[in-house]
């Protein structure tokens, strides 16, 4: 098989923890053709993808990734494009999947689901009911009478990602108004508030689901001095088991997620409530890996090729 991965510059790959990385070498390892590209080096021609690509062999030794000359290909001619450009989801990232549109070949993710579901709005849109109480307004009298309703509350950017812009707040803060004029630019952006869930300090679930099935979870512990569970800010990642709220979540959105493509998904879960479906480059195999002594991205790359070859009967 050929894959194409649309993704950052490896300058941006930590090796350690990255989930594009193992899954890149779990296609090297098998012999397939790996090649790598940024959103930039896409185009379109005659209503067809194109792109400047880079074969790259990928390994566990350093330097990793070794690189031999780009060639114009059009993507028809790889078995697999996948789209692990991180986030933000900004216009770039959107004009990308307009070019995966014309690919004319296996996008994981879809890209049509993509540019759907919202990672922090999906959720409202279609799962609200498995959401805490969540508010999307870009209006500081909405969120103070939200927050005098919960009294202790979350805010966060729609667009956000990594934990950027993340803060807990409560009724009779002083700073809330500043903070809804930072996180909302004086009203031009929305954001969210949630009801903030008491057993946060406890962890958040991150569940792992490969074409809408959950196949691992990491429970990621905030550090003691943030209170976001963010592997980069210091959270720790500890083993954990599925509950029946949790099995009862992904059997609710698992569908959807099969429906409309996205084969590699990472959903958020606090105490039973669904706060976040990652769907753009998500994360966590590396990590699940060291605590379950798994090769997850073996698995993912036998979900995408059964899909593949689905798709090619």
């Amino acid at each position: 098989m050929r894959h194409l991965f649309v993704m950052d510059p490896l300058s941006r790959i930590d090796v350690r923890g990255d989930s594009t990385y193992v899954t890149m070498r779990e296609a090297t390892d098998r012999g397939h053709g790996v090649w790598m590209a940024t959103p930039d080096q896409l185009y379109a021609q005659s209503g067809r993808a194109r792109v400047w690509a880079t074969p790259v062999t990928v390994t566990a030794a350093p330097p990793h990734f070794h690189l031999r000359e780009p060639l114009d290909l059009s993507t028809a001619e790889f078995d697999v494009v996948w789209m692990r450009k991180d986030p933000p989801f900004d216009l770039g990232y959107i004009f990308t999947t307009y070019l995966l549109d014309m690919a004319g070949t296996l996008v994981v993710n879809h890209p049509a689901g993509l540019k759907l579901f919202n990672e922090k709005i999906w959720c409202q849109v279609q799962f609200s009911h498995l959401q805490p109480p969540t508010l999307l307004t870009n209006r500081l009298d909405q969120v103070r009478g939200f927050a005098e309703e919960h009294r202790r509350i979350v805010l966060k950017p729609w667009d956000g990602n990594g934990g950027r812009g993340v803060v807990v707040t409560e009724a009779g803060d002083k700073n809330l108004g500043a903070l809804v004029e930072l996180l909302t630019r004086e009203g031009r952006d929305h954001l969210i508030a949630q009801r903030y869930l008491p057993a946060a300090p406890e962890g958040d679930k991150r569940i792992l689901l490969f074409d809408g099935r959950p196949v691992a979870a990491i429970l990621r512990v905030p550090g003691a001095t943030d209170h976001r569970a963010n592997m980069h800010v210091g959270a720790r990642a500890l083993a954990t088991e599925l509950s029946e709220a949790d099995k009862r979540i992904c059997d609710e959105i698992g569908p959807a997620l099969r429906e409309h493509g996205q084969c590699f998904v990472g959903i958020d879960v606090i105490d039973g409530w669904l706060t976040e479906i990652n769907v753009t480059s998500p994360t966590g195999l590396q990590q699940a890996n060291r605590l379950y002594n798994r090769r997850l991205e073996a698995e993912l790359m036998d979900c995408v090729t059964a899909k593949r070859e689905e798709k090619s009967q």
